[in-house]
């Protein structure tokens, strides 16, 4: 198997010290640098750009999802997995929006540590128990109404927008113009802060839009 290099991003010196070691001594993985706040894990990253940054948070300077942000844009073929004491789901949506493509708490073990590891270097996304967890108990909360003023017609648009259809074939399920169908989705744009289709369906899966 591969070595899978890694620099561990966390704040707290004794912390980081032991995860240092505890991954260090996982099999088939190298511990090529650290980083005590989010600016330096970014630093130290295109520096020695290893294969998977392991990633806390909670940082000083730049925080974790935002190291993470600046990360994956200039370093795409790096992966992030955040390692975190945080398991709300406001957190984990924030580290994977930001393009994590692990999460995993600081309850778990070497071995779930160094699974985690091996599949984000592999291009896979892995969670821990408790995470899923809180991301399906968060899908099965009803979603409030949001305020975003859009309109029953705008409503169908960004449902049909959220199934994946282009603008001619929504103007065909609703009997209108591919005039009209862009008009209101530039509506929905302005109205919800979308800037792009791919935003948008993240919106209407957030908010209870999505069928």
């Amino acid at each position: 198997m591969t070595i899978v290099r890694v620099l561990v991003a966390e704040d707290q010196p004794a912390v980081r010290e032991g995860l240092v070691l505890l991954v260090g001594l996982l099999p088939d993985i190298e511990v090529v640098g650290q980083a005590g706040d989010g600016l330096a894990a970014i630093e130290e990253t295109v520096r020695l750009q290893p294969d998977v940054v392991l990633m806390d948070l909670d940082l000083p300077r730049c925080d974790g999802a935002a190291a993470t942000r600046r990360i994956v844009a200039e370093l795409p073929g790096t992966r992030v997995v955040v390692l975190t004491t945080y398991a709300d789901s406001a957190s984990i949506v924030r580290a994977l929006d930001a393009g994590a493509v692990g999460y995993v708490t600081k309850a778990a073990n070497g071995d779930e540590i160094g699974r985690a590891i091996h599949a984000a270097a592999a291009g896979q996304t892995v969670m821990d128990l408790a995470v899923q967890r809180t991301l399906l108990a968060a899908a099965r909360r009803p979603a409030a109404p949001p305020e975003d003023g859009l309109t029953a017609r705008e409503v169908d648009v960004l449902k049909h927008v959220a199934a994946g259809r282009g603008n001619r074939e929504i103007a065909r399920e609703l009997q209108v113009s591919e005039a009209t169908v862009k008009t209101h989705v530039n509506r929905i744009f302005a109205k919800t802060g979308c800037g792009t289709r791919a935003q948008a369906v993240r919106y209407a899966h957030e908010h209870g839009y999505a069928d």
